[in-house]
């Protein structure tokens, strides 16, 4: 793609001049794959997903995949590439697989799966944002609307159930072919294959629109062309299928070429350069630093392998000797404490966290001194600051699995009132561990609970389709003795995770609680009702839906 049509639409163009996403008059995706139709399959594909043993959770690390990928879906509303016809309508989530492959994939409905093996093999934020970048564009651009939309033969549900296959056999290493013939007929198989490796068309409009919102939303430009060099180098090193991006997203010489043409300068690389890292800035609301990147790619390698011998090697990783840069450093260090943390060896573990928060500690220091400042280190105090918080959610985590509930509260107590999800989830944790040692004094504990009570309400208003912080306000609602509300909160993680069914189960089992006697809040049992016929109402919109997709 030539580098003047990525210059032709600058950010700072307003929306209407800065237009980008694809026109529906005659659109053939928006004839025969509609965005209603696009987000029933993408939710029938994530119901199936979250079902997924791989699916996984981590707030750690979907906060920061989260602080990536939103200021990109901003930049895609400014300009352009989501208009208001559909920004409501898709979900816009990006969610995490474990697993040790490289790979990341856009489904149908707004939602983008990454692999923590792909965050594992990223060294900066703006490498890791060019894959997001890419992939929202695919999104954007309805590019899989009409890779379906060549296909009429297929039905809809049987696509969404062989996507899933699918996604589960690009995850099986060496036996992926065994896997895929186990999950879906060969003959299905290719044709959905087809439908999800994307046109050389369409891969190029993905890097080109891409690189846009990446550039547009303050990452580094030249992170894609790292990314595309990184992984055509890595996928020659090592050809053995930890590569199923590859596979869906073929790079060419071409695509890597037109990359850095894009940046207007010349492969650092042939002139024996490296490549310059970008200084700290703040990306939407979030400063994102690169010391806070090397935690982030700390934890998913060791999150995505916790074998025992995985875990062994993580921890037997020595950060004074092995490293040599402060980054390296840190990698080994937290790699260690979360491995020693998961072995349960905790004298190992606080080794570990004290040399991590020494070296985040030692960079906040370099960077007081004047002419001392060095971003590739991540100087700075806005970035140690968001370094030293990674570690110290580590800490907090290493604590709490060991049972040292006040040391716990202690080491969060700095970063406790910063409003995000996984200090609201760790504390909430610590205060139930701290009432069932009841210690606190047991009215204190329950003070504490209501608190948090009413913190984890808030944030589930706000973010309905929150499973673990559903299930934290359970937990809290059955220790304060509110049966009920508990039953409900349950209910509700099980929505959340597209298991109807199993939430209307929960909440018929409310109301016979509510029936066996005793004292019941009349409110309570108003909203369980209420709750249980909207769910009975979507499930038979689901059915419905199904049978539309067919």
């Amino acid at each position: 793609m030539a580098c003047a049509a990525a210059l032709a639409c600058p950010a700072a163009l307003p929306p209407a001049l800065a237009q980008n996403r694809l026109p529906t008059l005659g659109d053939p995706a928006s004839e025969d794959f509609s965005i209603a139709t696009e987000r029933q399959l993408g939710d029938a594909i994530m119901r199936e997903i979250r079902a997924d043993p791989d699916y996984i959770d981590d707030p750690v690390l979907l906060e920061y995949l989260q602080a990536l990928f939103q200021p990109l879906v901003a930049q895609a509303r400014v300009r352009g590439n989501i208009g208001p016809d559909v920004d409501a309508r898709l979900a816009w989530e990006p969610f995490l697989v474990r697993d040790r492959s490289v790979n990341a994939f856009a489904l149908p409905g707004g939602f983008i799966g990454v692999h923590l093996g792909l965050i594992a093999m990223t060294a900066s934020r703006d490498e890791l944002a060019s894959v997001l970048a890419h992939e929202l564009s695919h999104i954007t651009q309805r590019h899989i609307a009409r890779s379906i939309a060549n296909s009429k033969r297929q039905s809809l549900l049987s696509l969404a159930t062989l996507v899933v296959g699918l996604l589960a056999a690009s995850r099986a290493g060496s036996s992926s072919i065994d896997a895929a013939n186990a999950a879906i007929v060969g003959s299905q198989a290719l044709a959905v294959q087809g439908q999800l490796n994307f046109s050389r068309d369409m891969e190029r409009e993905a890097d080109r629109v891409g690189f846009a919102l990446l550039s547009g939303a303050g990452y580094a430009p030249g992170g894609m062309a790292a990314m595309f060099e990184k992984l055509d180098q890595s996928s020659r090193l090592n050809d053995s299928g930890g590569f199923p991006y590859l596979r869906s997203h073929p790079l060419t010489s071409e695509r890597i070429g037109e990359a850095r043409a894009r940046l207007g300068t010349p492969d650092p690389s042939r002139l024996g350069l490296a490549d310059p890292s970008p200084p700290v800035v703040a990306i939407g609301t979030v400063p994102i630093t690169p010391l806070e990147h090397t935690a982030v790619q700390a934890r998913s390698r060791v999150m995505m392998d916790a074998r025992f011998d995985a875990l062994r090697r993580w921890q037997a990783l020595d950060a004074d000797h092995v490293a040599s840069s402060a980054a390296d450093k840190l990698l080994n260090a937290y790699e260690s404490a979360l491995a020693s943390t998961l072995l349960r060896d905790w004298a190992r573990a606080d080794v570990s966290i004290a040399t991590a928060f020494s070296l985040v500690r030692a960079a906040h220091s370099a960077a007081a001194a004047p002419g001392t400042s060095d971003p590739k280190e991540g100087n700075g105090p806005r970035g140690d600051a968001r370094a030293e918080r990674a570690v110290t959610l580590l800490q907090v985590q290493s604590l709490l699995a060991r049972g040292a509930v006040a040391r716990a509260i202690q080491a969060l107590e700095p970063i406790a009132t910063d409003g995000s999800r996984p200090v609201l989830l760790l504390a909430t944790q610590a205060a139930l561990a701290a009432a069932a040692a009841a210690a606190p004094a047991p009215a204190a504990a329950a003070e504490t609970l209501r608190q948090r009570a009413a913190e984890l309400q808030t944030w589930v208003a706000l973010n309905p389709r929150d499973s673990l912080a559903w299930t934290a306000l359970s937990q809290v609602e059955e220790r304060l003795a509110q049966p009920l509300r508990a039953i409900r909160a349950d209910a509700e993680a099980r929505v959340a995770l597209g298991d109807l069914s199993g939430a209307a189960d929960r909440l018929r089992a409310g109301q016979r609680r509510a029936r066996s006697g005793g004292a019941v809040d009349f409110i309570d049992v108003s909203v369980i009702d209420a709750r249980l016929r909207d769910i009975e109402l979507q499930r038979k919109k689901n059915e419905g839906d199904e049978k539309a997709l067919k």
